[in-house]
């Protein structure tokens, strides 16, 4: 019993420090966001913090797989409250909930999306990796059921460059094999339109000429419809 008292406790600690950790960052920016200044605002000593998070790297870590779950489960609520076989209004329901939780927690989208990648986070095993997986998981599945009930366009695997060939069965091999590499090439490019002109949007690169993005992102939406045959 008092083991379990003291692991409550801990959980508890742990998740003040990662509360602070945010507030620090919405009210003041990323570079606030230090070990003594979470101290310092929780009451407690630089020092004390390390008794839960070895350092700086790890308390990030910790706080951007909460932004990471934060936004999957929204991601996931969006896609279930949907009836499965309707691939088109599912999938645009996802990305507009991405897009929801984007422009109202810029803060904490920058964080996620913005911050240089450093050689731990590229470990397949990292947290940054499990956490963006999870992510990136219902976009796959959604458009893996596309494929799986109606095929869609897909470039001819010979006529792609070597280099890509080669990354893209890699990919594929990585997300199970459920997309063939050369469908695997038309998902990617769509996600990567979709969170680039996201990210552009959230961080204010489309400020010099557009003040309302959202018909923008109507538009990436529909032509991903129509290149996933939807």
């Amino acid at each position: 019993m008092a083991q379990d008292r003291r692991a409550r406790q801990r959980e508890a600690m742990l998740a003040e420090i990662r509360t602070t950790a945010r507030t620090l960052l919405v009210d003041k920016g990323g570079e606030a966001v230090t070990v003594n200044a979470v101290a310092r605002e929780m009451g407690l000593s630089g020092p004390a913090i390390y008794r839960y998070y070895s350092g700086h790297d790890e308390l990030v870590g910790a706080v951007t797989a909460d932004f990471y779950a934060e936004l999957t489960a929204v991601i996931d609520a969006a896609r279930a409250g949907v009836p499965a076989a309707e691939h088109r209004a599912r999938l645009f329901a996802m990305c507009r909930a991405m897009r929801a939780w984007a422009i109202t927690h810029r803060p904490e989208f920058g964080w996620m999306f913005a911050r240089p990648v450093n050689a731990a986070d590229l470990d397949r095993d990292s947290l940054r990796q499990t956490v963006g997986r999870d992510f990136e998981r219902p976009f796959f599945e959604e458009t893996a059921a596309i494929w799986e009930t109606a095929p869609f366009p897909v470039p001819a695997l010979a006529d792609l460059d070597p280099s890509l060939r080669r990354q893209l069965r890699a990919n594929a091999a990585a997300m199970g094999g459920r997309l063939p590499p050369e469908a695997v090439h038309v998902f990617l490019g769509l996600w990567i339109r979709l969170y680039g002109l996201l990210c552009m949007e959230v961080l204010h690169q489309l400020d010099f000429a557009f003040t309302d993005a959202e018909p923008l992102f109507e538009e990436c939406l529909e032509e991903a419809a129509h290149r996933l045959g939807l």
